[in-house]
């Protein structure tokens, strides 16, 4: 457990705001260094045979203004492709998402580390209102993100990557949740938060992802709302 922990300790987490299409946004923020470099980085983040491996089957048009889609529900377009540096990608989940077009985009930045490793910045901007923010906070989106990272350092790493439906059910996996869950509450406490909602939602993330029944609980992929 402790290597996982580790690698949760390993990213800076913050929330902000932003302005998206549909309208005003916040954002959920994380920071990392890859003991790897950018062109591999980036490779792992674009090449769809690479991404399958971490993330999980992609299909689609991967060039700026195609579209793609995850087996796991995850589908969006590709606004923004600056090889190896910068890619801005919409976001959305589930069936009918697409009908709130411009509410949810993510963006990934990779610089050049001190000694050939990569710099690693993933911001998601939602402009969401309920059910998702008022009652999940950031760790909506962002206990996913951080579920996604721990498997790309994996990847990355010795290539072994954590199998998405059977960790959050283990009890590393457990524990992994419920300590990211908790780290985005410290994250939305920091944004100006009130503690009364900031301790709600982390309440509620957690009991999202970690229901009583431990065959049920959640991959990475799903986000609540």
């Amino acid at each position: 457990m402790k290597d996982v922990l580790d690698e949760l300790a390993a990213a800076r987490r913050t929330m902000g705001s932003a302005t998206l299409p549909a309208g005003e946004a916040y954002t959920v923020e994380l920071r990392r260094r890859y003991d790897a470099h950018p062109d591999d980085v980036w490779d792992a983040l674009t090449d769809p045979v690479r991404v399958g491996r971490w993330m999980g089957p992609v299909t689609g048009d991967l060039r700026p203004g195609g579209a793609f889609a995850l087996d796991s529900g995850e589908y969006g377009e590709i606004l923004r492709c600056e090889p190896p540096r910068l890619l801005r990608v919409s976001w959305m989940f589930g069936p009918g998402a697409d009908e709130w077009p411009g509410t949810s985009e993510v963006e990934v930045r990779l610089s050049p580390g001190p000694a050939g490793d990569t710099e690693f910045e993933l911001v998601h901007a939602v402009a969401a209102g309920e059910p998702l923010f008022p009652t999940y906070g950031p760790g909506a989106t962002g206990v996913g993100w951080d579920l996604h990272l721990l498997t790309l350092a994996g990847f990355l790493g010795d290539g072994d990557v954590l199998d998405h439906e059977e960790f959050p059910a283990s009890p590393a996996g457990r524990e992994f949740v419920r300590r990211s869950a908790a780290a985005w509450g410290e994250a939305h406490r920091a944004g100006g938060g009130e503690v009364d909602h900031v301790t709600a939602a982390v309440g509620a993330t957690t009991a999202f992802y970690l229901p009583a029944d431990e065959s049920s609980a959640r991959t990475g992929g799903a986000t609540p709302g």
